[in-house]
């Protein structure tokens, strides 16, 4: 069972990689409020939707793995971090503004959001296979996930819109961290080192 805390670390560490995507489009398209509310939403429907996913996989296979269950969450919980950092760290801004230059008006339509709210997403079905070997609440964790993208993204847009990108590299970096370390948690509590 993971506990408030770590299930509002999981959220907010998930909707990391959302954040820094809606600062940067943010910056790039100047929206309204209602324009980054439902923005916002596509990022959180989607960010909740793909743990479910990824738990329903992780339930049809937990009966093969039950015996090293807290080392494969640490692994993937750790591999996403690892991702979410790397990233973070070899993003340059040189690469932003080419990719902005070569689309502002293509990206902007609903299609590119939602393909930019999916590939932000895939990491947290990874983090539900995960769960599913934890037996963990994937109901209250994905609308928490949710819920946590949906704001974070819509506040990413409105502070993209007044900041910039370079914000966003922070958030994912961070994220990261608190990812990896949520999995050295969740494995150490399994080892018996730490009380759960």
């Amino acid at each position: 069972m993971m506990s408030p805390v770590a299930i509002a670390v999981l959220s907010v560490s998930m909707s990391a990689d959302a954040f820094a995507a809606a600062i940067g489009r943010g910056a790039q398209h100047r929206p309204t409020v209602p324009q980054a509310l439902r923005s916002g939403l596509v990022f959180g429907v989607i960010e909740a939707i793909t743990p479910l996913i990824g738990f329903a996989l992780g339930v049809a296979a937990a009966g093969f793995v039950a015996a090293i269950d807290h080392w494969i969450a640490f692994g993937l919980l750790g591999a996403v971090g690892a991702k979410m950092i790397w990233e973070a760290l070899k993003r340059d801004e040189e690469a932003v503004e080419a990719a902005d230059a070569g689309g502002k008006a293509a990206s902007r339509g609903l299609l590119a959001l939602v393909a930019t709210a999916v590939g932000t997403s895939i990491d947290a079905g990874a983090v539900g296979v995960g769960l599913a070997l934890l037996d963990a609440n994937i109901w209250l964790i994905a609308a928490c996930i949710g819920f946590t993208t949906f704001a974070l993204a819509t506040l990413g847009l409105l502070v993209g819109k007044a900041a910039g990108a370079r914000l966003g590299k922070i958030v994912e970096l961070v994220g990261g961290v608190a990812l990896i370390a949520l999995g050295l948690k969740i494995l150490l509590e399994h080892l018996g080192v730490l009380a759960g």
